[in-house]
């Protein structure tokens, strides 16, 4: 068993309020979630500007779980209303 695992600090453009933040993180996991993945916001909860998510996928095959961590960091930088501060992944055979 491969658990590939993310954590991506982020900085969100244009909030000016803790509702604006969740309205953005809200969409960006809805769109994640299509990849059968987890998501979660990990860190920052209280800051209207950052953001930090935790992100998770368990598979057979280290390439594949590669592959989907890479799609989701292109996903993200392609998000307009958030800027990659910092990216930590690792990967777990279990």
């Amino acid at each position: 068993m491969v658990v590939g695992s993310c954590k991506v600090r982020l900085r969100i453009l244009g909030a000016r309020s803790l509702k604006e933040k969740r309205k953005v993180l809200k969409s960006m996991k809805d769109r994640l979630l299509r990849m059968n993945l987890s998501v979660a916001e990990v860190e920052d909860n209280d800051k209207w500007q950052a953001a930090t998510i935790g992100l998770a996928l368990v598979s057979n095959d280290a390439a594949f779980v590669n592959s989907v961590i890479d799609k989701i960091i292109l996903e993200i930088e392609e998000n307009g209303e958030v800027e990659i501060l910092s990216v930590g992944t690792e990967i777990m055979h279990i």
